[in-house]
């Protein structure tokens, strides 16, 4: 129900809801993943000091142009940006939360979780290899689930989306043949398949299309009740996507490089782990007036914070305390704007 409200504040957003007169406001825009929890937060940031948070999930591409052209106050991506892109704009990038994206499937008479694939399996239907839902690869996976006989139909994004990115970062991961001939972006040379934008263009296909495959963010999946697939993980184990196991993959995050504060999150060790997550990354301008980004900073401060529980009931994954208090470390030395 938390959730429902936050997506149906988010589309008043949207549309142009704007503070009362003379209140002060703040503008973002980024990713669709994380726009419940952003309208969720801004909701409750409102309530409790006046100050109202617009974000427009206009995909991490969008996010990123308008943070570069200075149109927006903040910036997301799901696409951590270089060091050298940074420097070059005069950014800074820190992330925000923990995001899991889940195979979404429509087939008859498959529940949530029914069936399992692995990473191999996962690529191959997205070449364009696995053409058949009862192909072998397939039913070696799920020896005791009765397949459907249908042809499989690849749904995915139009858009320049983090989503993709680190989607078919995954298949480069676990696929030399995908890192060869499609590689790894926010748009890339989809070998087969139907395109739809955003987040909801794949629902909204995959629903109607039966036999579809698409990949979206878990809580979106779990809002729009799709079906999602277990995967099998680094270890060789079955996980199902779940706070457990997007805990167990987020403990094991590593720092890539600390200029761009990357973290390493696609298909982590450990048993438990969900081998499909990304952070999500907020994007701000190192040149924008002190006062302004600090009063962003408080905004997503209250998120990293008071802001927790909130998003654990919408599914995302808070960042772990040691990585928070890097990133606020961040805000002091390269934005000089907190505390």
């Amino acid at each position: 129900m938390k959730r429902f409200f936050g997506l149906c504040l988010s589309a008043l957003l949207a549309t142009g809801l704007s503070p009362a007169a003379g209140a002060p406001s703040l503008n973002g825009a980024g990713g669709s993943a994380i726009h419940p929890a952003m309208s969720l937060w801004a909701q409750n940031y409102k309530r409790d000091t006046g100050i109202a948070v617009n974000y427009q999930p206009i995909g991490s591409g969008g996010g990123i142009r308008q943070a570069i052209a200075r149109t927006i106050d903040f910036g997301n991506t799901d696409k951590p940006l270089t060091a050298t892109a940074l420097k070059e704009n005069d950014l800074v990038q820190f992330p925000i939360l923990v995001l899991s994206i889940v195979p979404v499937v429509n087939l008859p008479d498959i529940a949530p979780g029914a069936i399992v694939l692995d990473g191999p399996t996962l690529a191959g239907i997205f070449l364009g290899k696995v053409t058949r839902w009862d192909a072998p690869e397939i039913r070696k996976l799920n020896p005791n689930v009765k397949l459907p006989p249908l042809s499989v139909i690849v749904v995915h994004r139009s858009d320049a989306s983090g989503m993709t990115y680190n989607f078919t970062s995954y298949l480069s991961s676990v696929s030399p043949e995908w890192k060869a001939q499609v590689g790894s972006d926010t748009a890339v040379a989809w070998p087969v398949g139907l395109a739809a934008q955003g987040n909801a263009g794949i629902a909204v296909t995959l629903m109607k299309t039966q036999g579809a495959i698409g990949y979206v963010e878990y809580a979106f999946a779990l809002q729009n009740k799709l079906t999602f697939t277990g995967l099998v993980n680094q270890e060789g184990k079955r996980a199902e996507p779940g706070m457990d196991s997007f805990r167990a993959a987020a403990d094991r995050a590593e720092i890539q490089d600390e200029e761009g504060f990357r973290l390493i999150l696609i298909d982590r060790p450990g048993a438990a782990s969900w081998p499909l997550m990304t952070a999500t990354y907020m994007l701000m301008r190192a040149d924008a007036p002190v006062e302004k980004n600090r009063a962003i900073l408080k905004f997503l401060d209250y998120g990293l914070h008071r802001g927790r529980s909130a998003a654990e009931d919408l599914n995302y994954v808070p960042l772990p305390d040691s990585i928070v208090q890097r990133v606020e470390a961040v805000w002091t030395d390269k934005l000089h704007a907190w505390p």
